[in-house]
């Protein structure tokens, strides 16, 4: 029996934190399904499409390691995949409370998926999308953070716009 976990997120953009914590919940499932939230009240910088491309290319040399988007409860494309765990990706306690809500909002809704919290690197502890965007968006480099095509896209995205 094949051991699915999804991992979760915006990934707006995909980071080296996100890519640390899929390459460690790799290591640890048979099968991990990056999940792209899909939510049309949430505006992000990039497009659904391009995320996706983006989180694929950033993935492509990770063993068992798929793509997919979802646009209604988490709980219920765990179930339609078979998923047996949600991946979280904890960075600090800030992170945990809330982390730790979902996951027993999840338990109660699926009693049979199981949240697993997974720290990243240190050295990515303090990273997140937001705080790369903004960097992009001030003009500063973020090939530290992200892939080069990843900084490269940003770049694309706020050349030329006002800070």
């Amino acid at each position: 029996m094949k051991r699915t976990a999804l991992y979760p997120g915006t990934f707006d953009p995909i980071t080296f934190g996100h890519m640390d914590v899929i390459r460690r919940a790799a290591d640890l499932f048979d099968r991990v399904i990056v999940t792209i939230a899909v939510n049309p009240d949430k505006h992000t910088l990039f497009t659904l499409s391009e995320r996706r491309k983006q989180i694929a290319r950033a993935v492509q040399d990770i063993p068992r390691v798929e793509v997919a988007e979802c646009g209604g409860l988490l709980v219920d494309f765990a179930l339609k995949h078979n998923a047996v765990a949600i991946i979280r990706g904890v960075r600090a306690v800030s992170d945990f409370d809330y982390e730790f809500q979902m996951a027993l909002t999840n338990r109660k809704l699926a009693e049979t998926i199981t949240t697993v919290f997974l720290m990243p690197h240190e050295r990515y502890a303090y990273l997140n999308s937001s705080i790369v965007r903004e960097v992009a968006r001030l003009g500063g480099r973020v090939d530290c953070f992200v892939p080069d095509f990843v900084a490269s896209a940003l770049k694309k995205k706020f050349s030329g716009k006002k800070s």
